[in-house]
């Protein structure tokens, strides 16, 4: 007797809590947007018997409840803190690593030889039309290897750069990794974000030169500003709980000579930060106000020199050092351009022509490098 009551009460629970988690769920609208982990929630699928037959609305409805669950960052927070306290090392798409660093898991199973062979493919393509550079930085993962977990399984980085490299050709390759493998014990990587701190965006910028044939603006590693000392980024934000605050640094030497900034062909800015982003989560978007579709640069430097970048936001906290060896810059990111890049090329293409530099992370290079 005492048995079945307790079964019946423990339904009774389970009932009342998903009743009042509906209830909340109908009370409270779809979010958009998550401010704490910088990206966009899935949105209330829209049904179809094909998509029900195919399988494709139960996976998007699944990531729905997901992304729109009532309480989900506190949620989130606290299966956290209870799986750091049974010690484990990856959490949510994260390793906890040596030093508190949090670095993102790239499981190797995901990125196939066919997606390699694709994106090289397409690569290849656009270096043989415009004699474009190559700039694939490494993620974290695969430089920072000490401070990962034991064991902890990661993408191969090495083997997809030297395919790229025979592919694009060495004249048209640079090479970043061996930059920041020698450069790995110093904080070329931000302990809270997936993205290269301003040091590791200096060293790249440095390989860049030296591909180039150029003498490198001096710029002073000693000299570098500090603009927030409490950031935490997208990799704290997968995880949701307090941790090592990371530093927001740049190169007060890219302030030198005035700048003239058009954004996605409508808003002006005259500088190459924008400082209202420390106030946000997302203070990376401090380089660059974050990420764009297009946006076009003209400098005081170099007359006559043009470059077009074709890139990620790895490329954000870099451009500014590449601004003093040009008057103008295009940067297209191909995640919001939904035009045809070789004719947006074709069209601002100087008479004299224009240096061309493909600037991503390996894995974003490898997930979004698509053009028509």
């Amino acid at each position: 007797m005492d048995d079945k009551r307790n079964a019946l009460l423990t339904v009774g629970l389970i009932c009342a809590v998903l009743f009042i988690l509906g209830i909340a769920d109908l009370c409270n609208s779809d979010r958009i947007y998550s401010e704490t982990e910088n990206r966009v929630l899935a949105p209330r699928p829209t049904f179809s018997w094909e998509s029900l037959l195919s399988g494709e609305y139960g996976d998007d409805y699944e990531e729905y409840m997901s992304d729109q669950f009532v309480g989900r960052d506190k949620w989130v927070g606290i299966k956290t803190r209870a799986d750091i306290l049974f010690q484990k090392k990856e959490i949510n798409g994260v390793y906890l690593g040596a030093d508190r660093y949090l670095i993102g898991v790239n499981d190797p199973q995901e990125y196939t030889e066919q997606m390699e062979d694709s994106r090289i493919a397409s690569l290849k393509k656009l270096v043989n039309r415009w004699d474009a550079k190559v700039m694939l930085v490494p993620t974290a993962d695969n430089i920072l290897t000490d401070k990962l977990p034991a064991f902890a399984p990661h993408y191969d980085e090495m083997r997809l750069l030297a395919k790229v490299k025979e592919s694009v050709g060495e004249e048209h390759y640079i090479d970043v990794y061996s930059a920041l493998q020698e450069h790995a014990g110093e904080p070329i990587y931000y302990r809270t974000d997936h993205h290269w701190t301003s040091l590791g965006a200096y060293y790249g910028f440095l390989a860049w030169a030296d591909n180039m044939g150029k003498f490198p603006y001096p710029y002073n590693m000693a000299g570098m500003k500090t603009v927030s000392e409490d950031f935490q980024g997208t990799l704290q934000s997968r995880i949701n709980v307090a941790w090592t605050k990371d530093r927001i640094q740049y190169f007060p030497e890219t302030e030198k000579k005035p700048v003239s900034i058009t954004y996605d062909f409508a808003d002006k800015a005259d500088s190459l930060y924008a400082p209202e982003y420390l106030e946000t989560k997302n203070q990376y978007g401090f380089f660059l106000n974050d990420n764009h579709a297009f946006i076009e640069i003209h400098t005081g430097y170099n007359p006559g020199k043009t470059l077009f970048v074709i890139k990620d936001s790895y490329a954000n906290s870099m451009i500014p050092l590449l601004a003093a060896h040009y008057e103008t810059i295009y940067v297209v990111d191909l995640r919001y351009f939904n035009g045809k890049l070789f004719q947006l090329m074709e069209q601002y293409e100087p008479e004299q022509g224009m240096d061309v530099l493909v600037l991503y992370d390996c894995i974003h290079f490898l997930e979004d490098f698509r053009f028509y």
